[in-house]
């Protein structure tokens, strides 16, 4: 895997970062960052993750993972790093609301700085109190090609159908609305005339693996303070935060 800052073959990254100061009780600290990943998938993301921190890359920590599904990959994956994995499924809910209830305690209890998804496709209210503080990345250039029911190579199928020249990859503030909360970064790599829905989401996937430890990092830097914005709006962005 190369460092940050590395160029990556067929990867073209914009950097629209979020910037705006907040008060001191919605900063993540700097000091090492924990981690709260979920999943329902394979966990590919998830050893990314866990490949950059080992390597250096990532100055972070992931004291828990939670899974979806419970025969989910990642579970398995979780385990193979000697990560702690438990698995909440809304199935096992009266309702969808006390899922996330109990879903949004538990990170409280972990008290993670960030709470990554990584393949997770489950709806996942916002609490109030996690409010700038949940990533996703997202295999597309958002607005395209989002939404619900939108991931995986449902998401390449259409870049093919649709004709795009370029996609890539999408990591962005959660809300609560699919695939719509306000962008930190997106790498760009193109379509080829060749491609299949296999062969894009491979190359995606790359940019994927540079580009979400960069966000990350990026977004809960020194400089980079979580925003607190009034409901509904959306703080200034960067318009190159490249340095």
């Amino acid at each position: 895997m190369k460092k940050l800052g590395t160029p990556v073959d067929e990867v073209h990254p914009t950097w629209p970062v979020i910037f705006l100061q907040a008060p001191s009780h919605h900063r993540i600290t700097d000091m090492t960052l924990r981690l709260a990943v979920l999943l329902s998938g394979g966990g590919r993301t998830l050893v990314n993750l866990q490949e950059s921190i080992q390597q250096g890359i990532l100055d972070a920590e992931i004291p828990l993972v939670i899974s979806s599904i419970q025969k989910a990959g990642g579970v398995q994956r979780a385990k193979d790093l000697g990560l702690q994995v438990e698995v909440l499924r809304p199935r096992d809910f009266k309702t969808h609301q006390d899922f996330a209830d109990a879903q949004a305690n538990r990170l409280r209890e972990c008290q993670p700085d960030l709470v990554v998804m990584a393949g997770y496709l489950v709806f996942f209210p916002v609490p109030a109190d996690m409010t700038w503080h949940i990533l996703n990345i997202h295999p597309s250039l958002l607005p395209r090609h989002g939404g619900k029911g939108m991931y995986g190579h449902r998401v390449h199928n259409a870049v093919l159908a649709a004709g795009d020249t370029e996609s890539g990859c999408t990591v962005h503030v959660v809300d609560n609305e699919y695939d719509h909360g306000p962008i930190v970064i997106q790498s760009h790599v193109p379509v080829l005339a060749q491609d299949t829905a296999d062969t894009l989401a491979a190359r995606v996937f790359k940019a994927e693996c540079a580009t979400y430890p960069e966000a990350i990092r990026r977004y809960a830097g020194a400089g980079y303070s979580l925003p607190l914005t009034e409901e509904g709006s959306e703080p200034p962005r960067l318009s190159d935060a490249s340095g």
